[in-house]
């Protein structure tokens, strides 16, 4: 067997793969009574652990190299953190490892110990005989339904802690306000991936108690954010144009507005149907057709029931063009049903689960995982790659796991610490 990765022999060490009698290099018997918690920061890699060596037991800190020379070059002896190391546990034993106080170090070299149907699973994933976008591709087969559902239902759940890292910074910045969280979180996946970020700033310069005054007309909605969005300024030939600058300019004027700069906005290589004009006219029908949007949200644990308070249509102005001043072939602009469904998982979904955490309410939280499960699983290429592989994803709830599954592990060459890893390397 070459030499594993340190990342390997940890991953040995934490689940206690180990086979055959243990002993230290000097030959007293190895009896582990707790393997330790592993530790991802500095310091020894694993607190905790119960050791009996040469029938004492000792309590403390495990420490794991490659080989023993280690220790030294990474200057342990010198590091008052490693003071309470009580093993340490090895694959290639090179030299005897002296403490200052002349003290020997208990190693345990593990090298024989390793069984070798778990090296040989753990090198075909690291080691696939082809580059593999899903490094266990080929071993999926060998999984239960059921396993692969309850791994599924985990990930589902880590997706969702994940996203909730943005709903705290929305939320500490709207200083605990949830409305308006909700409001800033909503024009940020309006946006879509390429004008999220100037959608978000656009909802935090326009005040949404501004939005809220003139919810009865939708036109000066519409001539406030297009106008704060900074895409009224120039002249314009239509009448519509010319009628919301006019709003526009009149509320400015009454409210001390200052819009955000308009080259921010990028319609290059966006399909018309996302150009931000029409989502901004799509978002104003949205704050004109809700109110305490937030609160409302809240009460509605129907995914077709939020859908359908999503499903919103562009002003009629918008029906014959794309931009302003610029005609085009009529059609209605709606929200279009897949776009509606990520604005339910990226925005909603993430915002309903972190009010359950910080309220210590479970039936948020399984509110928020109930309305994935309504909505049907999204179509990208990493969930096409998936269904290659035999794993086609039933709901939402489902391809938000796998997409977790592909970015955070996959991608990462993170089979160690991957459940379904585990499964494939441990037979």
């Amino acid at each position: 067997m070459v030499r594993p990765p340190e990342s390997f022999l940890q991953y040995i060490w934490q689940h206690q793969l180990l086979e055959g009698e243990l002993h230290t290099v000097e030959g007293l018997p190895v009896v582990v009574e707790r393997a330790g918690i592993l530790n991802r920061d500095a310091g020894p890699d694993f607190f905790d652990a119960r050791v009996r060596v040469g029938g004492t037991l000792w309590v403390g800190n495990v420490e794991v190299h490659v080989k023993a020379s280690d220790w030294n070059l990474h200057h342990h002896s010198t590091n008052h953190a490693y003071d309470n190391v009580v093993l340490h546990v090895v694959f290639d034993n090179d030299v005897p490892i002296t403490l200052q106080d002349c003290h020997t170090l208990p190693t345990l070299s593990i090298a024989e110990h390793i069984p070798q149907a778990v090296w040989d699973n753990y090198e075909a994933l690291a080691s696939p005989p082809q580059p593999l976008a899903i490094p266990c591709q080929d071993h999926l087969s060998q999984l239960s339904s059921f396993f692969v559902s309850s791994a599924l239902e985990r990930l589902t759940f880590e997706r969702l802690e994940s996203k909730c890292d943005n709903v705290r910074r929305l939320l500490n910045d709207s200083h605990g306000n949830w409305e308006q969280c909700c409001y800033w979180l909503l024009a940020h996946y309006f946006g879509g991936k390429t004008n999220c970020l100037p959608f978000e700033l656009l909802a935090r310069n326009t005040d949404q108690n501004l939005l809220a005054r003139w919810r009865d007309k939708p036109q000066r909605v519409e001539a406030l954010l297009m106008g704060q969005a900074g895409l009224l300024e120039g002249y314009f030939s239509d009448e519509y144009s010319r009628q919301l600058q006019a709003d526009y300019e009149a509320l400015r004027q009454a409210a001390h507005l200052t819009p955000i700069a308009g080259y921010l906005w990028k319609f290059f290589r966006l399909r018309p149907y996302g150009f931000p004009t029409l989502r901004i006219s799509q978002f104003a029908q949205l704050i004109c057709r809700s109110r305490n949007l937030f609160s409302h949200l809240l009460e509605t644990p129907s995914a077709s029931e939020i859908h359908n308070l999503f499903d919103v249509t562009a002003a009629d102005y918008w029906t014959h063009h794309y931009q302003f001043d610029q005609p085009s072939p009529g059609k209605p602009k709606r929200l279009a049903p897949t776009f509606i469904d990520l604005l339910i998982i990226n925005a909603w979904v993430p915002l309903l689960f972190e009010y359950g955490n910080q309220h210590g309410m479970q039936q948020y939280k399984d509110q928020a995982v109930s309305i994935l499960e309504q909505l049907r699983p999204e179509t990208n290429n990493i969930i096409r790659q998936w269904a290659a592989a035999g794993i086609r994803p039933e709901n939402a709830a489902q391809s938000q796991a796998l997409l977790q599954l592909f970015n955070d592990y996959c991608q990462q060459h993170n089979c160690l610490n991957c459940q379904i890893g585990y499964k494939i390397i441990v037979p």
